[in-house]
């Protein structure tokens, strides 16, 4: 007997051999079979949806959900758009001497200039004051800040940039189990309400977006109401003393790697970082940005980046490598190639996490190594105006592909890179569709693609790339029964309407966590 059947519904299965059904059994929180296969099966519950549209729950595969939960309470001056309201807000916070402050929507183009470490001084107030930037990838500090850092950390008049904020980062940690568990779990309500029920967390353990040195215990303890794919950060790896056969001089304690843990919570990547960010200008390119002699930057040391891939390779691991810039891109594609070429292995999986720039040239070689592309299409619907400034009309087109990406063979994955924009696959969804930005501004429209795979690129290629097509992506017999029900259509709707589709329920292994309770 079926738990529950779904009928009078457009079931878009993502599975090419039933795209479209109208009726779903399900089976302790698996789907049994659609349309003929459930007919006359007997089910304690039946469901009408009155016409709704059922998807497979959205995988958003590259989120920071410990930083989303703590930047949604902690004191933004993202309305700000003087210097002196910044540094009003800062003075007025609550803290006492010697707290650390944490302050974000900190962006310093709606300011015209960097604020400096002198200006976070005069209202500090005794306190230790981190404004992290949007981007993610740098921050400003006060002086006592400054004073507290390792010798030979480089800063600009207390901004600091990639392997310089993460320093500064290392002295603010770490944050309690508590806290992250708190902050786990208001993110993860905030996906859930945008129809997402798997995330691939980008990062813990290390680098620029870890919080705790014990942060997966976050993760085992916070009653997930999601799944959860966790990427652990490549400065983890270390000599391992392992036997000589097996061949594995550097990796992670335990031998521990992707593939490790179960459908609600997993290991899957390696995280990589390679370069900075656009919002931040130091994305490494190989020709200067706009109105600049400056070409962005590497995270850290290159040969010390080439190690972490290839030995990442080596012991096991999927990567997840972070190349924004096309300078970036090109490390990785070679260093990729190189620990392919060296150490054979079937079935990697390897990922480029967010490929902005990705040149004519380099199109191929994702294809020909076999590499996910991993993007975030509401980076250009927020910031694509500026984005195409910066990089002016040559180079627009390569920017967050999609078409081109298709068209070589190359697997694209959707992501959202919460916080950093809105998370909402179906915004994101409608920019791949348009291409257009808030502004109306069309960025690269060549690369534009239809409705049907955007939805893949967010639903079956992202199970492919978290290493979960075993049991999401696509409403299939023996699959969860993961799902996303619509109050429209995204394949009807006018484009540019998609991202107004409201979300009416989401439900994990047919067990609603947000929404209508329909059933």
């Amino acid at each position: 007997m079926l738990d529950l059947l779904l009928r009078d519904a457009v079931f878009h299965t993502m599975d090419p051999a039933r795209p479209v059904a109208s009726r779903l059994g399900i089976w302790r929180g698996r789907i049994v079979g659609l349309d003929e296969q459930v007919d006359g099966l007997p089910a304690r519950r039946v469901v009408d949806l009155g016409g709704a549209t059922v998807l497979p729950g959205f995988i958003d595969a590259h989120v920071h959900l410990v930083w989303a939960g703590l930047r949604a309470n902690a004191l933004s001056v993202a309305p700000c758009e003087r210097i002196d309201a910044v540094l009003a807000a800062i003075d007025q916070a609550p803290g006492a001497p010697g707290e650390w402050l944490d302050v974000v929507g900190y962006d310093q183009r709606a300011l015209g200039r960097h604020i400096t470490a002198d200006e976070l001084e005069s209202v500090a107030r005794g306190r230790k004051v981190l404004l992290l930037h949007d981007s993610g990838h740098a921050c400003v500090v006060n002086r006592s800040v400054l004073a507290d850092l390792p010798a030979g950390v480089e800063h600009h008049d207390g901004f600091l940039a990639e392997a310089g904020m993460e320093a500064a980062r290392a002295l603010r940690q770490p944050y309690s189990l508590a806290e992250m568990v708190a902050a786990i779990r208001t993110a993860a309500s905030t996906c859930l309400a945008e129809g997402v029920t798997t995330v691939a967390e980008a990062g813990i353990g290390g680098g620029l977006i870890s919080h705790s040195p014990v942060e997966l215990a976050a993760y085992q303890r916070a009653d997930l109401p999601l799944r959860v794919r966790l990427m652990v950060a490549a400065s983890l790896l270390r000599d391992q003393g392992a036997h000589a056969g097996d061949d594995l001089p550097r990796g992670m304690d335990l031998g521990m790697n992707t593939g490790f843990g179960g459908d609600r919570l997993g290991i899957s990547a390696l995280k990589i970082f390679v370069d900075g960010g656009m919002m931040a200008r130091t994305a490494a390119m190989t020709a200067p940005y706009v109105g600049s002699d400056h070409s962005g930057q590497w995270y850290g040391d290159p040969d010390e980046i080439k190690r972490h891939i290839i030995d990442g390779h080596r012991a096991g691991w999927q990567l997840a490598v972070h190349a924004i810039g096309d300078r970036a891109v090109d490390l990785a594609l070679d260093t990729i190639a190189d620990a392919m070429r060296r150490y054979p292995r079937e079935d990697t999986r390897h990922r480029i996490e967010h490929a902005g720039a990705v040149r004519p040239d380099q199109l191929a070689r994702f294809a020909d190594l076999g590499i996910s592309a991993v993007v975030q299409p509401s980076f250009l619907y927020y910031y694509g105006d500026d984005y195409a400034a910066i990089m002016g009309p040559d180079r627009a087109g390569w920017l967050y592909r999609g078409r081109a990406f298709l068209d070589h063979g190359v697997n694209l994955v959707a992501s959202s890179d919460r916080p950093v924009t809105n998370g909402a696959p179906l915004r994101a969804i409608q920019f791949m569709v348009t291409r257009q930005t808030h502004t109306g501004a069309e960025v690269g429209p060549t690369e534009a693609i239809t409705v049907p795979e955007a939805l893949r690129a967010y639903t079956t290629t992202a199970a492919h790339a978290c290493h979960m097509t075993h049991a999401v992506g696509s409403l299939s017999e023996g699959k969860l029964a993961d799902l996303v029900v619509l109050a429209d259509d995204p394949h009807t709707v006018p484009p540019n309407r998609i991202a107004d589709i409201p979300v009416v329920a989401t439900a994990i292994a047919a067990t609603i966590t947000h929404g209508q309770p329909l059933w």
